[in-house]
């Protein structure tokens, strides 16, 4: 690509050279006609001699060595170790005593992808999917989370305030497993997550059974009917209460298909495990709640920011709103 500074681009070279081969021209006086130097002027001319057209146009500037690039040998430790330990560029620099930078270019130079791309357990590329159209697939799936006791807890009032808090209001109803340590009880978050547009429902409930888990899907199918989302298909874990014969004819009589993950592959959950990941980073631990009240009260307004309003990077900056046919409810 000509640079943007260029007296010459390569039809004027054509011109000067020409000028000079063809014609006979002095190379100063085609220098000054083409306001370049002698030297460049020179140069062309002697390219289009030798070269013909094909000799004006740029070349690379990358150098013909490169005395002071890594051995090939040392450049292939670089990649032995990178697909053996999956480490990134800082770590391999330690190892074999080199700059980052320099095992970062080897790295580019050999057209490895970032660590973040890379399922860690085999090291192979993750392969992204999202369904053509809303409901095709639903991400469901239950984060635990341990509640706030009354005035808040260690990340309001550090960790010796806060431990007498917890001590202070534990669920009278549930015993201490450890002498010292409170036990105030956990939330169970159940999520599903419309694969195509990321549409989302939540609710705190009190359990992970089998009951509360088939009750909460009636809940969410019907908040997705009332948005115009007709559900295919549901995925989830192997956890407990998504193997009983309640969940399985929960979803049997609404003509829906129930599929799993492979054992120990979150991954292949992967929107709703992003989904939780989201949940506790800006509304679980984004304030420093007095209360689990006061953290319960604060969901139902995220979960509308989210849905409605907050841009989503899997769909290029829009809300899920974007994506879902009637989820106003302005086609009802």
């Amino acid at each position: 690509m000509t640079h943007a500074n260029a007296p010459l681009t390569p039809v004027g070279r054509l011109r000067l050279a020409r000028c000079v081969v063809d014609e006979g021209w002095p190379l100063r006086r085609a220098a000054e006609r083409f306001q370049v130097s002698p030297s460049t002027a020179a140069r062309w001319a002697g390219r289009y001699r030798e070269l013909g057209e094909s000799g004006l146009v740029d070349r690379s500037s990358r150098p013909h060595r490169s005395p002071r690039r890594l051995p090939t040998r040392r450049e292939r430790r670089i990649v032995k170790v990178r697909l053996a330990r999956r480490w990134g560029p800082a770590r391999i620099a330690f190892l074999l005593g080199l700059n980052p930078s320099t095992v970062h270019r080897v790295l580019r130079r050999f057209g490895l992808a970032r660590l973040a791309h890379l399922d860690r357990a085999t090291g192979r590329v993750i392969r992204r999917y999202e369904h053509v159209a809303p409901g095709d697939l639903v991400h469901v799936d239950i984060k635990k989370l341990g509640n706030i006791p009354d005035g808040g807890g260690h990340k309001v009032h550090g960790r010796r305030a806060g431990g007498r808090n917890s001590s202070a209001h534990r669920d009278p109803t549930r015993p201490r497993k450890v002498h010292g340590r409170p036990n105030l009880g956990y939330s169970y978050l159940h999520n599903a997550v419309d694969d195509h547009s990321r549409l989302a429902y939540t609710e705190i409930l009190p359990d992970e059974t089998k009951e509360t888990a088939s009750a909460f899907w009636t809940r969410a199918q019907a908040f997705f009917q009332a948005a115009g989302v007709v559900v295919k298909r549901v995925l989830t874990d192997n956890g407990s209460c998504y193997r009983s014969h309640l969940w399985r004819d929960t979803l049997t009589d609404a003509g829906i298909t129930h599929k799993r993950t492979r054992a120990y592959r979150p991954q292949t959950n992967g929107k709703v495990e992003r989904f939780n990941r989201t949940l506790l980073d800006e509304w679980a631990y984004a304030e420093a709640y007095r209360s689990e009240t006061e953290r319960r009260a604060a969901l139902p307004r995220w979960l509308h920011t989210y849905n409605h309003h907050r841009g989503h990077t899997a769909l290029g900056g829009q809300p899920p709103t974007t994506r879902v046919p009637n989820l106003t409810g302005q086609n009802s």
